[in-house]
C-alpha cells in the first residue's frame, strides 16, 4: 500500500464527469475549482445546474461527456451504471483517446473493475478504480479516502485530481484491488 503524496498536476484539464448526484457534485466541483474544464452528465440533468451555472459544459450522454477529456471520472449509483456508462454503447470509452484516463469512483466490484480495465487498455486508456469513502461531508470538505486499484502509471496520471478530492488517497495494487479494499 502506498499513500499518494502529490506530484502531478499543473496545468489545466478536460474533464469528463459522469454522475452529478449528492457526492459527485461536490467531487466535480472541486476539479473545476482547481481550474480545469468540466463537461458533466447525469440522467436527471436537472442535477448538473449548478455546475453549469458554474460554467461546467452540459453534456447529452457518457460518450459527449468523454470526447476530448483527459480525464473521465464516473460517480454512479451501482455496478449495473458503471458497466452502462462506460463499457455499453454510448459509454465513455467510445470516445476517450488513447492516453487519457478513465477513473471510477463508484462503489462495485473487483471484477467489473478489472474488466473495464481491460476494455480501457484495448483502447490504449489508462483506468483506476478508486472508491471512495467519507460520504457527502467528506466530497463537500474533499476529505475522502480513496482506495485506488489500477497501474502505477494510472495512478501517476490521476494522482494530482484525486488529491483535489480526498485527504487520503492510495494505491492498492492492481485493477480491481480498490475495489477489493472497499469491501473489506
Amino acid at each position: 500500500v502506498r499513500t499518494h503524496m502529490g506530484g502531478h498536476g499543473g496545468g489545466r484539464m478536460r474533464i469528463g464527469w459522469v454522475g452529478v448526484g449528492v457526492m459527485g457534485r461536490h467531487m466535480a466541483g472541486h476539479l473545476m475549482a482547481a481550474g480545469h474544464e468540466l463537461s458533466v452528465f447525469s440522467r436527471t440533468a436537472s442535477k448538473c445546474a449548478p455546475l453549469v451555472e458554474a460554467g461546467a459544459r452540459l453534456a447529452s450522454s457518457p460518450m459527449d461527456a468523454a470526447y476530448g477529456a483527459d480525464a473521465v471520472f464516473t460517480m454512479v449509483g451501482a455496478p449495473s451504471d458503471v458497466e452502462q456508462v462506460t463499457l455499453g454503447g454510448g459509454g465513455v470509452l467510445e470516445a476517450l483517446e488513447p492516453g487519457s484516463l478513465l477513473i471510477d469512483c463508484t462503489t462495485s466490484t473487483p471484477s467489473l473493475a478489472q474488466r473495464v480495465a481491460a476494455a480501457a487498455a484495448g483502447k490504449g486508456v489508462l483506468a483506476l478504480d478508486a472508491p471512495v469513502s467519507g460520504g457527502d461531508v467528506g466530497a463537500e470538505a474533499a476529505s475522502l479516502s480513496i482506495m485506488c486499484g489500477g497501474s502505477d502509471e494510472a495512478m501517476g496520471g490521476s494522482g494530482y485530481l484525486l488529491d483535489l478530492l480526498g485527504s487520503r488517497v492510495l494505491h492498492m495494487g492492481p485493477a480491481g484491488a480498490g475495489q477489493h479494499t472497499k469491501m473489506c
